[in-house]
């Protein structure tokens, strides 16, 4: 036998059907696809519900604030005798009495006006309660200028402000700067309950300090800008992942 009919007869491989080389090649893009797909639906969905979240926050803020201003609008009563913190707060209130010439300084600014102190000032009422006052601002220059004393009838809202964190310096009492209005802390030094009552309404007197009434103004409500945030951020987090799909299927 020659060597050309031994090759003759050797047995010969069948060519590759279609589809079978080719298949593996063809199911990587796929899955690639799919796993794109369920990434980035997953991704949108969670990025979408967080906007949705804040969106509902929003709505509960504000009909938390809407009820605040409406306790701080009404009209004022007489001081509680056993005021509650959670209760009370941001209630209106008339009260006489007088001032006493004790008074607390607290370091803070206001827009347009720079730099300043808030006055927390003792008060005796007409019934002997001892309580404090927040007259308000006057400038760092009139910090030490003398305020109208005497006989007072006042309105306001009571207040226990939040402004005491892990990063609020302790007050120079020698110095009379403090950096919050802590009620309980003040109360102590002024020798009065720990009760604060936030004027409303300016004074007569021109020498007296620029009342800085209670105000839904200074309670955070950032929920619009983080819904806002959330929602930015789905869009482009389906914005990559449909260039992503792209480029995929480009490449097929």
């Amino acid at each position: 036998m020659t060597l050309r009919a031994f090759v003759h007869d050797l047995p010969q491989s069948d060519p590759p059907r279609a589809g079978q080389a080719g298949q593996p090649d063809q199911e990587r893009p796929m899955g690639r696809v799919i796993f794109l797909c369920l990434i980035g639906g997953l991704g949108a969905a969670m990025l979408l519900s967080l906007g949705i979240w804040q969106l509902q926050r929003l709505a509960w803020k504000r009909d938390i604030l809407a009820t605040i201003e409406h306790r701080i609008a009404a009209d004022p009563v007489a001081l509680p005798s056993t005021p509650d913190p959670e209760a009370d707060k941001y209630r209106p209130v008339r009260v006489t009495g007088q001032y006493d010439p004790a008074e607390i300084h607290v370091l803070t600014s206001v827009k347009d006006l720079g730099p300043g102190y808030r006055i927390i000032a003792a008060f005796v009422t007409e019934t002997g309660r001892r309580i404090m006052v927040d007259r308000g601002f006057v400038k760092s220059r009139d910090r030490e200028t003398r305020r109208p004393l005497g006989q007072a009838e006042l309105i306001g809202n009571l207040h226990w402000p939040d402004e005491v964190d892990g990063y609020t310096p302790a007050p120079e009492i020698d110095a009379n700067i403090w950096y919050a209005r802590d009620v309980p802390h003040m109360a102590e030094v002024l020798a009065t309950e720990p009760l604060l009552v936030v004027l409303r309404g300016a004074s007569d007197d021109a020498s007296a300090p620029r009342v800085l009434p209670v105000s839904t103004r200074t309670i955070a409500n950032d929920h619009l800008q983080y819904a806002i945030t959330w929602f930015s951020l789905a869009l482009i987090w389906v914005t990559m992942t449909a260039t992503f799909l792209l480029r995929t299927r480009a490449k097929t």
